[in-house]
């Protein structure tokens, strides 16, 4: 990754070399890589843990299906920084220089591609959770539980462990000089597909018609204020909503350049034998890896109960989750049934100290 010469296409036409002696382009960006990989290992993984515990008690607490769909993409967060960034960026490539044996490769890789695919595609069913919560409120009701959030992310990492499989036989960009197979073919697009277009598409349809239905009702309530002197105020962009336009926004900004360049690998230049492309690769991975360490600083811009929850978590305290909204709440039935036990007990008082009346207590002849 590092000590490979620079050496472009022009530049082996200029020394009339054959392919047998072409060497591999160099990263130019040297140690870079290295400390940036660092970086992030040691702050995103920390930052996910601090997560998960959070989302953890907002779950439990709630009983809300929405923070069992957001620590199923913590989970998978912390999976891809450890086989990715980890294993793949700063074991086998830095510190091992892939000289490691092939078949340890090769799964490495298929665990790497597992771990991917299971934190891009767990924001799915939460964007289809939103959609339904906002476009069918009373269906969402109904299909809509802790329980059911479960099992629906519990299929969902299940078939994203089984499509890293055929990446077992994934071709390594970095090493391998010959041009792509119809092998090597295949399993970009497929790669594309599920990590890139797939899920691009679902976010951008769903996320449309959220906003239509906003803006829809937003011009309802506008219409009904204009009409009456009654109405209510016009509702505005959820934070949960925002929360969610925000992380499918910035995983298409972010994994945006890296499927750009392994296409323009497949079929213009490869990676192996044009430094650009090398370097475009490089970076464009550094910005893909860091979509998995940045959920954490969007739920906290964002959600005000989850803030609550990290500040629980840092100052070692399990309070409740309202405390001050919460108390009212809970004092009006306590107070209710209070209420209600001390003039259950005055009535049956009355009734055993009061005389009974001659007809009731005359015995039956």
């Amino acid at each position: 990754m590092i000590d490979w010469p620079n050496v472009t296409e022009s530049g082996y036409q200029e020394l009339d070399l054959n392919p047998e002696e072409l060497q591999k382009s160099k990263c130019v960006l040297g140690f870079i890589p290295v400390i940036y990989y660092s970086v992030l290992l040691c702050v995103g993984v920390p930052v996910n843990v601090l997560t998960a515990v959070a989302l953890s008690r907002l779950a439990s607490r709630t009983k809300k299906a929405l923070y069992y769909y957001l620590l199923a993409v913590t989970g998978s967060d912390i999976l891809s920084q450890l086989f990715i960034i980890f294993v793949g960026f700063l074991l086998e490539t830095a510190v091992f220089h892939r000289d490691v044996p092939a078949l340890l490769l090769h799964s490495v890789s298929a665990a790497e591609f597992a771990a991917n695919h299971a934190s891009i595609w767990s924001t799915v069913p939460l964007t289809v959770d939103r959609y339904v919560a906002l476009c069918h409120p009373l269906l969402h009701r109904q299909i809509s539980y802790p329980a059911r959030a479960r099992k629906i992310i519990a299929v969902v990492l299940m078939l994203s462990l089984t499509s890293g499989v055929p990446f077992f036989w994934w071709s390594d960009m970095w090493r391998n000089s010959h041009p792509p197979t119809a092998l090597d073919t295949v399993l970009i697009w497929t790669h594309v597909t599920i990590i890139y277009f797939l899920p691009c598409s679902i976010f951008l349809v769903l996320n449309s018609l959220i906003i239509r239905t906003l803006r829809a009702r937003q011009a309802l309530q506008r219409c009904q204020e204009d009409c009456g002197p009654k109405s209510a105020p016009p509702r505005r962009l959820g934070k949960t909503t925002a929360m969610l336009l925000a992380i499918t926004s910035v995983f298409s900004v972010l994994w945006a350049p890296r499927t750009v360049v392994v296409i323009y690998h497949l079929y213009v230049s490869s990676v192996h034998r044009d430094w650009r492309v090398h370097l475009a690769y490089d970076l464009s991975n550094m910005l893909a890896m860091l979509n998995t360490a940045v959920n954490f600083f969007l739920y906290c811009f964002v959600s005000k109960p989850f803030r609550g929850a990290v500040r629980d978590v840092v100052l070692l305290r399990g309070g409740p989750l309202y405390p001050r909204r919460a108390l009212p709440q809970q004092q009006a039935p306590t107070n209710a049934s209070i209420s209600s036990l001390y003039s259950g007990n005055n009535k049956r008082w009355q009734r055993e100290s009061t005389p009974l009346s001659p007809r009731r207590a005359r015995k039956p002849s």
